[in-house]
């Protein structure tokens, strides 16, 4: 992404925050997985979206109005041994050559100098609690101004969430995002089309997982955007199956649940299909019923509707198919009133998707569902969930597990689903497997 983004979120966040105040954010730290060896560094969002730099040991620093400049980036000095073992990093030159920002100064000093960059200012926007070093250091920080009030000095007397005003930034995604995550969904339906190419009896769920990071892998994006669910026959029936570990059969269905990620931004795909390439009757059945509640939810991902809108068009459609095979008996606004479906669907119909796979932004305002705007990207993904022990339906029903989830954008007139190139008809996803 190119740093001209980085730039006018930086100024829309100082316009909001203001002359007179200080936002802090730091970056996510590098974690051990054991010993010495590490889980790959992945950014934390906010820090990312703001300032495109992608490094541990970093805390960037906005002040609206300052002379010497507004932005500023404490960042590891540039070490040539560190470079020789781990490869380049910034330093503090890079930190303002490539990364834009105002001002450099090495992350070491931080105790050193923030301290004085908080004076006199009002209020200090940051994230609060979620990363405790920081809220200690912070109170450190304000309680040493505090100390030099006698000189003229004053200290802020306000603290205020960062992510409130960060957050609703990311909820409107741009033209550059978009470009990102559109890439994402067709790299992730790439992957799931090879997947349903190489399933077949006999093959384990972990080599159907090893076909999806393949392409990924394949087509340059090295970071899934949250662990595959690879769930065959019964496995279905667990919403965060990540075991990934037993051998497909005969006459099961395949859930996978799985995207990945491009320059940080995820993409969310699920589909579900039979492993030996055709549905049996019940699986069928089962099947349309969720792809008709996804269509029905689609028609009212708009601008002007509000979030809950969708889901509770799926719901009715659900529950109106599952009276009609027979899994539920009731009138159904009874059924839908007393949450009866709920045994068998019960998520909602999908969440916000950018930067996080479950992304950042209200789903309310003041107690009302937030209506939905062009910019927005979000998941539309019913399922229906019959455990193999439900005694209270017929047995061709038991052990199904089947959602299907597509990434949808909202636009001027409606909405644009990302993640088109996989298919989800039954007649193509048998003809896809027959060929």
């Amino acid at each position: 992404m190119k740093q001209s983004e980085f730039k006018k979120r930086r100024a829309s966040l100082m316009k909001q925050i203001g002359k007179g105040n200080i936002a802090i954010i730091a970056s996510a730290p590098q974690r051990t997985r054991n010993r010495d060896v590490h889980y790959p560094f992945r950014q934390d969002s906010d820090f990312y979206y703001l300032t495109g730099f992608n490094e541990a040991e970093s805390m960037a620093v906005f002040i609206p109005g300052r002379e010497q400049g507004e932005y500023i980036l404490f960042c590891r000095e540039f070490d040539e041994k560190k470079a020789l073992w781990e490869g380049a990093h910034a330093g503090l030159e890079g930190a303002t050559k490539h990364y834009e920002a105002d001002d450099s100064f090495p992350i070491d000093d931080l105790d050193d100098i923030l301290p004085g960059m908080l004076e006199n200012k009002s209020k200090v926007f940051y994230p609060m609690g979620k990363d405790s070093d920081l809220d200690h250091k912070l109170l450190e920080w304000i309680n040493h101004i505090r100390k030099q009030s006698r000189s003229g000095v004053t200290a802020p007397g306000e603290l205020v969430s960062l992510e409130h005003i960060v957050h609703e930034m990311r909820l409107f995604k741009s033209a550059e995002e978009l470009k990102l995550m559109r890439h994402a969904g067709e790299v992730s339906a790439k992957a799931h089309v090879r997947a349903m190419l190489a399933c077949k009896p006999g093959v384990y769920e972990y080599q159907i997982e090893a076909e999806l990071i393949h392409e990924f892998i394949q087509d340059g994006l090295r970071a899934v955007a949250y662990p595959s669910i690879v769930a065959g026959g019964k496995n279905a029936c667990v919403l965060h199956y990540v075991e990934n570990k037993d051998k497909l059969n005969k006459g099961d269905l395949l859930l996978i649940d799985a995207g990945v990620e491009c320059d940080h931004y995820a993409a969310d795909i699920t589909r579900t299909f039979p492993v030996s390439g055709k549905f049996s009757e019940p699986q069928r059945q089962l099947y349309q019923l969720v792809l008709d509640a996804q269509a029905a939810a689609l028609t009212e991902i708009k601008p002007g509707n509000p979030w809950n809108k969708a889901h509770e068009a799926s719901v009715e459609t659900l529950t109106k198919g599952l009276i009609e095979l027979g899994l539920l008996k009731g009138k159904l606004k009874k059924l839908i009133k007393d949450e009866k479906y709920k045994q068998f669907y019960m998520h909602r119909i999908g969440h916000w998707l950018g930067m996080d796979v479950h992304d950042v932004g209200d789903y309310k305002i003041k107690d009302e569902w937030r209506l939905l705007e062009p910019g927005m990207v979000l998941t539309v993904e019913p399922g229906l969930y019959v455990p193999a022990d439900c005694e209270t339906v017929d047995k061709q029903w038991r052990g199904i597990g089947i959602r299907i989830e597509d990434d949808v954008l909202v636009t001027k007139d409606g909405h644009e689903i990302l993640t088109h190139g996989v298919p989800k008809a039954v007649a193509d996803i048998e003809a896809l497997m027959a060929g």
